[in-house]
């Protein structure tokens, strides 16, 4: 996925991950942007990668795509384990999720 395709602050690529040991498996994620969540066999959220393959590894992230921007920032925000984290790529800041600035 180019750059181009992925969502930005001020120009920046975001990438977004899910702690699982926070995650309360209430699907909310999924129902916002199923292209970037999923619930797992284990009852819990994953992020996918672009291909569409479910990314299990710990502080797996994936890029935001900009389409999807508003959706993976409303999960983020109606999470009700407070687990979604957005981020920056290229400082690691988050900039929508629980340990926001």
């Amino acid at each position: 996925m180019s750059v181009e395709q992925t969502a930005g602050v001020d120009g920046e690529a975001l990438e977004v991950w899910i702690d699982q040991d926070l995650c309360t498996g209430d699907g909310i994620c999924a129902q916002y942007a199923p292209e970037v969540f999923e619930l797992d066999i284990d009852g819990l959220a994953y992020v996918k990668s672009g291909e569409d393959e479910l990314l299990q590894a710990k502080g797996a992230t994936t890029p935001v795509p900009l389409p999807l921007l508003t959706d993976v920032v409303d999960s983020a925000k109606e999470c009700p384990g407070e687990c979604i984290h957005v981020r920056r790529v290229s400082d690691k800041v988050e900039i929508f999720g629980p340990d926001a600035e």
